[in-house]
């Protein structure tokens, strides 16, 4: 019983950890990331198996941690707000060419974040281009650019 409650304990002091860094962390992992991740894996290893290196005790850890898991993905389908808990929500970071930097602050992005999503990902050059860049839960930035002009009056002029 011991193990299964190291596990639990184990599970959700993470989980949590994770919740408070952000979604952002996740989605851009840097080398010093990659080694933070490897040392909290091996501290949490020692702290879970306790010096009980048996294949029982691994069997009992490993059904522990798939099962919170499915009981979390379960209890999210069910509840939405398990789910706004467990994953958050989608955040605005720019509204029509505006950067809201309260926002930006409080999930550790810049400006030069959202740019570089911009560029990638639509070939923007300036944050006047972008109608809407969102903080997906996932941790990725989307950005909506917004409608060229030129192509609608275009398109308008093509269809009368």
């Amino acid at each position: 019983m011991d193990t299964v409650l190291r596990a639990a304990a184990i599970y959700f002091v993470l989980l949590l950890l994770f919740r408070i860094t952000g979604n952002r962390t996740l989605a851009q992992i840097t080398v010093f990331d990659f080694v933070l991740l490897l040392i909290i894996s091996e501290s949490a290893q020692q702290g879970i198996t306790a010096n009980d290196y048996s294949v029982v005790s691994a069997v009992i850890l490993i059904t522990t941690l798939t099962g919170i898991d499915i009981l979390i993905s379960l209890f999210k389908q069910r509840f939405a707000k398990v789910d706004r808990v467990v994953n958050g929500l989608p955040l605005i970071l720019v509204r029509q060419g505006e950067v809201l930097k309260e926002r930006l602050e409080k999930v550790r992005v810049d400006e030069g974040d959202i740019l570089e999503a911009a560029r990638e990902l639509q070939g923007l050059e300036g944050m006047k281009q972008i109608k809407y860049a969102v903080l997906e839960r996932s941790g990725d930035i989307s950005i909506i650019p917004w409608e060229q002009p030129a192509a609608a009056d275009g398109e308008r002029r093509r269809a009368a």
